[in-house]
């Protein structure tokens, strides 16, 4: 998966996540009570795409399968991980300014606009 389509769906859950907490502070029940799941879903999602798999030989020694886990999934996890660092400091950055011009919400569409533009495509 290429790295704005990761940045892409670290936005999507954020934002996901964001409508599931109004939809509980409002008292409105998005599916029957099981909102979690909504979020937990897309997460999981993200992580079955992204997360290669791992073949490990029936004789490989501990270390061996260690080394084997951290090469395949260090660098999907390095990307997920920088997406969602990403993500907080956009926000953190409009909240410590002080703005209350512009909701969170509005913050990951602006994020999402700059990934489709290519702003972040270079870059671990």
């Amino acid at each position: 998966m290429e790295r704005a389509e990761v940045l892409k769906r670290v936005i999507g859950i954020l934002t996901e996540a964001q409508e599931i907490r109004r939809a509980v502070e409002t008292g409105q029940d998005r599916n029957g009570g099981n909102d979690s799941a909504d979020t937990a879903g897309v997460a999981t999602t993200l992580l079955n795409e992204m997360l290669p798999s791992i073949s490990v030989p029936a004789d490989a020694t501990p270390q061996q399968v260690a080394a084997l886990v951290a090469e395949a999934l260090g660098p999907a996890l390095h990307t997920m991980v920088s997406g969602f660092s990403l993500a907080f400091t956009s926000l953190a950055m409009v909240h410590d300014s002080g703005r209350t011009d512009i909701s969170a919400i509005e913050v990951l569409q602006e994020l999402a606009l700059e990934v489709e533009a290519g702003t972040y495509d270079e870059g671990p």
